[in-house]
C-alpha cells in the first residue's frame, strides 16, 4: 500500500474508509477500539454486526500476530445504542509492519468520523503491585520502539506537523473508566506503558531498566496507534491487561499462548470500561 502519510497514501486511506461506509450503511461510530492479543473476544459480544476482514479492503496489511482475528466489526454492545468499530488485530512493528502501517487503522478510523480510539494491549507487569489478570489506564507513555509513525513527509489532511505530546490520554476518559470500575467492583490502576520493539520478551536487565526509568507495564504494541490518534485529533484511553508478574530477579519463561490466555481472563472488566466509554462520549458535549 502506498505510504499512509504521503498524497497517494491519503487517497488509500479515503478508499479503505469508503469500502467500510458501504458496507456499514448509516451506522457513524464515534469510538474505535483496537483490539490487543486475547482481547477480541469483546467484538464477538456486539450486535447488529458487519465483519469486515482486511484481506477485502483494498491495500490493506494482514494481521499475522496469534490471537488476532483480522477484520474490523462494526455493531453495537447490548444495551447500548450507539456503534462502535473494533479492530480485532493490529499490526506489530515485529511482523514487519513500519510504524505508519501499524498506524493506518487509526487514520482510517478518523475518516469514518470517529472520535476517540480506545487502544487495548496485553503487557507485562513492572509494577510490583500488579498482578496477572490486573487492568491498567494508561495515562503516559515510552517509546522504546525508536520508531515514530510521522516520520516522513506529513499530509495536513491527516494532522499537524508537529503534534503535541504532553498529554496524549485523555484524563476525563481515565476518570469515566475509574468510576466504572469502581461501580463494577474490580480495581483499575494508572501507570505508564513501555514499548518495546519485540518480538522477544523482555530480559531481566530490560525489567529494571524500564522500571527504574517510570515504567509500569510493557508491552510491543499501542504506541504508534496513540501517536496516529493524537496527530489526528482524536481523544485516546488506554488499557493494558497484565499477563505476567514476576520480579526481575525472579523472572520465569514467558509463552504467547500463555499471554493470550491472561488476556482473555480480563474480558469482562475491558467490557465494563468500553461501554461506559462509549455511553460517554456519545453522550458527553465536546471537550
Amino acid at each position: 500500500m502506498s505510504d499512509p502519510a504521503s498524497a497517494d497514501g491519503s487517497a488509500a486511506i479515503d478508499a479503505v474508509a469508503d469500502r467500510i461506509r458501504a458496507a456499514i450503511g448509516d451506522r457513524r461510530p464515534r469510538v474505535g477500539v483496537v483490539l490487543g492479543s486475547g482481547l477480541g473476544g469483546l467484538a464477538d459480544r456486539l450486535e447488529n454486526v458487519v465483519a469486515l476482514p482486511y484481506a477485502d479492503l483494498p491495500g490493506f496489511p494482514r494481521s499475522t500476530a496469534a490471537g488476532h482475528a483480522g477484520r474490523f466489526v462494526v455493531g453495537a454492545l447490548p444495551g447500548v445504542d450507539h456503534p462502535i468499530i473494533a479492530m480485532q488485530g493490529r499490526f506489530h512493528l515485529y511482523e514487519g509492519w513500519n510504524a505508519r502501517q501499524a498506524a493506518l487503522p487509526v487514520w482510517v478510523m478518523r475518516r469514518l468520523g470517529v472520535e476517540c480510539v480506545v487502544v487495548s494491549n496485553a503487557a507485562g507487569g513492572l509494577n510490583p503491585q500488579y498482578r496477572v489478570g490486573d487492568v491498567v489506564a494508561i495515562d503516559d507513555h515510552i517509546n522504546f520502539m525508536f520508531r515514530n509513525p510521522l516520520v516522513g513527509p506529513n499530509d495536513e489532511s491527516l494532522g499537524p506537523r508537529f503534534p503535541d505530546m504532553s498529554s496524549p490520554y485523555d484524563p476525563r476518559l481515565i476518570a469515566v473508566a475509574h468510576e466504572a470500575a469502581r461501580s463494577h467492583g474490580f480495581p483499575l490502576h494508572t501507570g505508564v506503558y513501555v514499548a518495546m520493539l519485540g518480538p522477544t520478551y523482555e530480559t531481566r536487565a530490560e525489567y529494571r531498566m524500564t522500571r527504574t526509568l517510570g515504567g509500569d507495564v510493557v508491552g510491543m504494541s499501542t504506541v504508534p496507534e496513540v501517536v496516529a490518534a493524537v496527530h489526528a485529533g482524536m481523544r485516546v484511553f488506554g488499557v493494558s491487561t497484565v499477563t505476567n508478574a514476576d520480579p526481575p530477579d525472579a523472572l520465569g519463561e514467558t509463552t504467547h499462548d500463555e499471554v493470550v490466555e491472561a488476556a482473555a481472563s480480563a474480558g469482562e472488566k475491558l467490557r465494563h470500561l468500553v461501554e461506559a466509554l462509549v455511553r460517554h462520549v456519545s453522550g458527553a458535549e465536546a471537550p
